[in-house]
């Protein structure tokens, strides 16, 4: 062999990996000031999608030549001196999101026919500029925390592949923890948003309900289910969340507009924060992984060196699980009955069809006729005039468990994944019940190197006060520093 083969001393030569991309915030100013080209964004984040696809799985469908074509015309706009806030800015939405002209597999396997029109929360985002490149993948109708199935294969987290992302909203969470697209839109019925977010070390805000549309539903998940960005910084995600926010005629739920992008930019001033360890009275009883209670507790010290009043508290969440569980099941029910081939669906899909469908009606309503005693109740936590302490916010963490490993759930019973998922994910639920705003932060690694999330609880329509103390947060611990390592490198611990 010749002394100037390149192969001789490294082995075959990879092609260079496609470059990451810039978060939200800096696309948009690049675009702005004429850095970049939103054809550029568009064909590194398409590349780095493909690039991928055999390690990270994140993406179900890509919309390449509508993508490019839309980045042409959005480079066409800057060009005559159009400024929108996210002009020429690709994103990415989930797989239960409609896009005109794609399938919502929302996680299925099947033939299914296309969505005619965009969702309420996709027309904003194109009306904000927006290109979006495609859809990320999601478990079957969202009902787990990993983002596995027959339909797609297995999604996987870029900080170690052996391990899920999370779910349901784990493509997502994997494109952007990944710099495949510099945010994405998730959904949260259970901790969807927070969960991955936490896994995948990104800032994911579950919003205060009604706060982004869920149209073309009225109600996702009798009420459980919003809309919500998923990014590396605070001001990425409150970006995304400025740009699809707002109601569609039809919607039940109209919260007052909050300027998510302003409240990134103010301090929160000094606020009483509860912490809680305790998760809600569930079946498994499981005590949180000794890491996730070293991040936790090393974030409540942050807290209180940033001079908030930071102490150990109790609320009061009840039974409140009484309330979630008819409600969670009717509402995959409702989407399970809806599917053309249901023989397609996973066993523990027609199992929760099953129990929705008898815990329907009458049950349904009385679950969800309890809220105005939860919300005082648990508001009692953030209000003296309850009775209660007056806290600003609850700490929490966003998880019990580090990311298991994927196919951790593979073959299990309905009835015993639900247990598995409740023991590793026990914190975020009881706040879809409520319909109250919630911010993951992440909160480190393990020792392994696996991220952790905690999460920021506030009372209704609190956004603006999480968001501010999420981004004092972030310029204390500075976590978009850290990035997983390279396409193809994380190893398979």
């Amino acid at each position: 062999m010749s002394s100037a083969d390149p192969t001789e001393r490294t082995g075959p030569v990879r092609p260079p990996e496609p470059p990451v991309l810039p978060g939200l915030v800096d696309c948009a100013r690049e675009l702005a000031e004429g850095r970049t080209t939103s054809s550029a964004l568009v064909a590194a984040a398409l590349a780095r999608i493909e690039a991928s696809r055999t390690t990270l799985n994140a993406f179900r469908q890509l919309r390449t030549e509508e993508a490019l074509a839309e980045a042409a015309e959005a480079d066409r706009r800057l060009g005559a001196g159009e400024r929108l806030p996210l002009l020429g800015v690709p994103v990415a939405v989930k797989d239960d999101t409609d896009v005109a002209g794609m399938p919502t597999y929302f996680g299925c396997d099947g033939a299914l026919p296309p969505a005619t029109s965009d969702s309420e929360a996709v027309r904003r985002l194109r009306a904000a500029g927006a290109v979006v490149v495609g859809k990320t993948n999601s478990c079957e109708l969202g009902q787990w925390a990993f983002t596995e199935g027959p339909a797609f294969g297995v999604t996987r987290n870029p900080w170690s592949t052996a391990h899920t992302p999370g779910g349901s909203s784990g493509g997502s969470a994997a494109a952007v923890a990944a710099g495949l697209v510099p945010a994405a839109l998730g959904s949260d019925g259970a901790g969807s948003i927070r969960i991955p977010a936490a896994w995948t070390h990104l800032v994911g805000i579950k919003p205060q309900r009604g706060r982004i549309s869920v149209h073309p539903h009225s109600d996702a998940f009798q009420g459980l289910t919003v809309n919500g960005p998923l990014a590396r910084t605070v001001a990425d995600a409150a970006l995304l969340l400025d740009a699809a926010a707002g109601p569609h005629p039809g919607d039940p739920h109209r919260p007052p507009a909050v300027d998510a992008s302003a409240a990134a930019l103010r301090e929160p001033g000094r606020l009483r924060i509860g912490v809680s360890l305790r998760p809600p009275l569930t079946l498994t009883r499981n005590a949180p992984h000794p890491e996730v209670v070293r991040a936790v507790d090393a974030l409540a010290e942050v807290l209180a060196r940033l001079g908030h009043h930071v102490e150990e508290a109790r609320p009061r969440y009840g039974l409140i699980g009484l309330s979630f569980v008819p409600r969670a099941t009717a509402g995959i029910a409702e989407l399970a009955a809806r599917h053309p081939e249901p023989g397609l669906l996973d066993p523990r899909t027609r199992s929760a069809l099953r129990t929705g469908t008898r815990l329907g009606g009458r049950i349904v309503r009385a679950a969800r006729a309890r809220e105005v005693r939860q919300h005082a109740r648990i508001g009692a936590f953030f209000d003296t005039a309850r009775g209660g302490d007056a806290y600003d916010v609850l700490l929490t963490p966003t998880t019990a468990a580090p990311p298991p490993r994927a196919g951790a759930f593979d073959h299990l019973s309905a009835w015993r994944t639900d247990l598995a998922m409740t023991s590793a994910c026990p914190y975020a639920w009881p706040w879809n019940v409520l319909g109250w705003p919630g911010v993951n932060v992440p909160a480190g690694f393990t020792r392994d190197g696996l991220p952790l999330g905690a999460q920021l609880l506030g009372p209704s329509r609190s956004e603006a006060r999480l968001i501010s103390l999420a981004t004092q947060l972030e310029a204390d611990r500075r976590w978009y520093e850290r990035w997983p390592p390279p396409l193809g490198a994380a190893d398979r611990r």
